[in-house]
């Protein structure tokens, strides 16, 4: 037995769910994989993320070259699939009055651990019934739980089971090192050559402009994968403790708006205008800002954002070979549409049109 296998079954029974059934979840996009324990009526996950399957994350302070060095982690994410970095926003957020899994044990070494199961109610799968009036209400709850996580005070670091976790800030090398990730990708995905080094140079200018304004954007603590597909509805608990968090082992000093773009430009589902406006709203109200700057932001950090997923898919299809992506392409290429609208993102909107043209880019082979 390797000494991974020993440490699952070693957390396993410090939880336990000793001699429990273990029953495969679903995979992701990501390099962890979960396992639902079953024992006497009680159920737990295990999340797998042993660190050897990724790069490691931005050391504090690293240098723009050490951090090129050090790969995709470094210049893009910062964190990474850490069982350390789970525990430790886990933890902060919870003492914050969020909803997080507990941690019933963990191994940071190895990367595994045993939390606690929040049930099944994802946002996405209570709003499969397509009920306006509750997209709305949960979208509403989305957006105050914003609000709520942005007036909440951003230490540089949180205690972690082997010491500390930094949070550090979302930079112009990682967006840039994001944005990039669709020139990268769409030629492929869409049969062409490989863009000439004068159309990169273009975008080069382009997307630096963008970047310069997001700099300038209010920053907050960002969740990164606000999404609907990991929040859970947890009607049981009340106000901000209704949405059970999943996914935030990646947090960083971002953005006020990114996490916004997470939620209203979702790849697997459609949100309605009503539940994109009472996310937007609720926000403006309880944090009493100018809401056509919230509504920039969005748009801008959105252009970012979205060419990012973009990318990322195309990626998954073409040298991952994973097809489920391909059907996404269509929403995601109808929220870069939406945000071209907006007049600073006009230049953008021009290379597009010419290099990257969203009709083939939405509708090809699916």
């Amino acid at each position: 037995m390797s000494s991974f296998e020993e440490a699952i079954d070693d957390i396993i029974q410090k939880a336990g769910f000793e001699n429990c059934q273990r029953i495969k979840l679903m995979e992701d996009a990501s390099t962890r994989s979960y396992e639902r324990l079953y024992k006497d009526n009680q159920t737990a996950i295990l999340m797998k993320a042993p660190p050897g399957n990724e790069n490691p994350p931005c050391p504090k302070d690293a240098s723009v070259e050490e951090r090129l060095d050090l790969g995709w982690n470094a210049t893009s994410r910062l964190a990474g699939s850490r069982v350390e970095a789970f525990v430790a926003l886990s933890n902060f957020l919870s003492k914050n009055g969020f909803s997080t899994p507990r941690i019933y044990a963990s191994n940071v070494e190895e990367g595994v651990a045993v939390i606690e199961d929040l049930g099944l109610d994802l946002y996405a799968e209570v709003l499969k019934d397509k009920d306006v009036y509750k997209e709305q209400s949960l979208y509403k709850l989305a957006g105050e739980l914003l609000a709520k996580l942005h007036n909440t005070e951003i230490p540089a670091e949180l205690p972690a089971p082997n010491g500390v976790w930094p949070l550090l800030e979302f930079d112009a090398l990682a967006l840039t090192v994001n944005a990039d990730l669709f020139v990268s990708w769409v030629p492929q995905f869409l049969g062409m050559a490989e863009y000439s080094q004068e159309v990169l140079a273009e975008w080069a200018q382009i997307r630096s402009d963008i970047i310069a304004k997001i700099l300038k954007h209010p920053r907050k603590l960002t969740l990164r994968d606000y999404h609907a597909e990991n929040m859970l509805y947890l009607n049981d608990r009340e106000g901000m403790a209704k949405i059970g968090l999943l996914d935030f082992q990646d947090a960083v000093i971002g953005f006020r708006a990114w996490d916004f773009s997470m939620l209203l430009h979702d790849a697997r589902r459609d949100v309605s205008k009503e539940a994109h406006e009472a996310a937007v709203k609720a926000y403006v109200a309880t944090m009493r800002i100018v809401e056509e700057d919230l509504r920039n932001e969005i748009d801008l950090e959105g252009s970012i954002n979205i060419l990012r997923i973009i990318g990322i898919f195309a990626r998954l299809i073409e040298r991952d070979k994973k097809e489920k992506y391909r059907a996404f392409m269509p929403r995601m290429v109808g929220h870069l549409e939406t945000v071209l609208k907006n007049p600073e993102l006009h230049a953008l909107k021009n290379w597009i049109d010419k290099y990257a043209p969203l009709k083939e880019l939405g509708q090809i082979n699916v």
